[in-house]
């Protein structure tokens, strides 16, 4: 791995090391929690917040770490100099790329992994050399970048719908000789080059990748299956991410629903259920979970919470009705009293 020279290696055990150990809990999603905020325009969804507004970004690591993520991805999605041009910050894409990796490595610390990122293109075409040629050169430029940013320990190619474009991402990504997890992304049953999940987890360890999975477009319920068909058809390290929102059986990708991209808060799935997916996601034998696009730091808290991964003493809340204490306390109160009868306990969990 090549980083300038004045920057300070932290030593951190690696991905791979970990993985033998334990389940990784990744991190959530970023460009469009950012784009709630104000700081990412729908539509591009283009990084360049990393340089106009980086403290914007840095909360959001620092709300993953602190919910519990052991892994922060660098937002360089999207951050490829094709999608750059599209709002004439081509000549900006060292910038951007590089304060994505130094950003992260500020949250990380000693503890978190810092993880390269490189994703689809939209330039990927079959039997297109040319294509795929362009495809190339654009993940290493970006990854030329983010290696001079400061500290990387793994490398992620994600959200490719295409077998063909994931396989120059783990190709280009093993040049650095850090370790590559490769995920694809599912509108159906198959990728769009024909392959079903077991065939492409296949393909890319294969090629080299370390840990392969899936990732984005699909709702925990939806990607359950496609864990389960890849986890038979590999004994690779097996990485999870879905988005946060709630797919349907007619439309099974989140970015087919009428609400994608920003009417898209009734599609929201809780903290809870993407804790249930975890727990479920482990059964299967997944090595590497996490989140994508509306995965929020609540939800990382509690897969964290149902990996075993939070320290946390749990306890219940007991009301009190002598001496209220919440507004709940205190309602109860009234109702009871409207009533004529006594309320009786009530008990939450923290």
């Amino acid at each position: 791995m090549t980083i300038r020279g004045d920057l300070r290696m932290i030593e951190r055990k690696g991905i791979l090391d970990r993985l033998k150990d334990e389940i990784v809990l990744g991190d959530g999603g970023y460009l469009l929690a950012l784009e709630s905020r104000g700081y990412v325009q729908a539509g591009p969804f283009t990084p360049e917040v990393t340089i106009e507004h980086p403290n914007a970004l840095r909360a959001i690591h620092e709300e993953f770490a602190h919910a519990g993520a052991e892994v922060l991805q660098v937002l360089t999605f999207y951050a490829s100099e094709n999608k750059l041009a599209q709002i004439g910050y081509a000549n900006r894409l060292g910038e951007i790329n590089e304060a994505a990796v130094r950003i992260a490595n500020e949250v990380a610390g000693k503890d978190i992994l810092v993880a390269g990122n490189v994703c689809l293109t939209w330039k990927y075409e079959e039997d297109n050399k040319a294509a795929q040629d362009e495809v190339r050169a654009l993940f290493e430029s970006q990854l030329q970048y983010q290696m001079e940013g400061g500290q990387i320990d793994f490398l992620i190619g994600e959200t490719f719908l295409h077998v063909g474009e994931a396989l120059i991402a783990v190709e280009v990504a093993k040049k650095y000789g850090l370790p590559v997890m490769a995920t694809m992304a599912f509108e159906g049953p198959k990728t769009r080059d024909g392959k079903t999940p077991g065939e492409a987890a296949k393909i890319l360890a294969g090629a080299g990748a370390d840990i392969v999975g899936t990732n984005c477009w699909q709702d925990p319920e939806r990607m359950t299956p496609v864990l389960e068909e890849m986890r038979a058809a590999t004994d690779c390290y097996l990485a999870a991410q879905p988005v946060a929102y709630r797919c349907s059986h007619d439309i099974p990708y989140f970015t087919g629903q009428e609400g994608f991209p920003d009417r898209l808060d009734s599609y929201q799935i809780d903290r809870y259920s993407m804790g249930e997916f975890a727990a479920r996601a482990k059964d299967i034998g997944t090595n590497y979970i996490g989140g994508c696009c509306g995965c929020q730091g609540a939800h990382i808290r509690q897969m964290a919470r149902a990996l075993g991964k939070r320290a946390e003493v749990y306890k219940d809340w007991t009301a009190d009705e002598s001496a209220p204490q919440s507004a709940t306390e205190a309602y109860r109160q009234v109702r009871a009293g409207d009533r004529g009868d006594k309320a009786g306990p009530a008990t939450a969990e923290l």
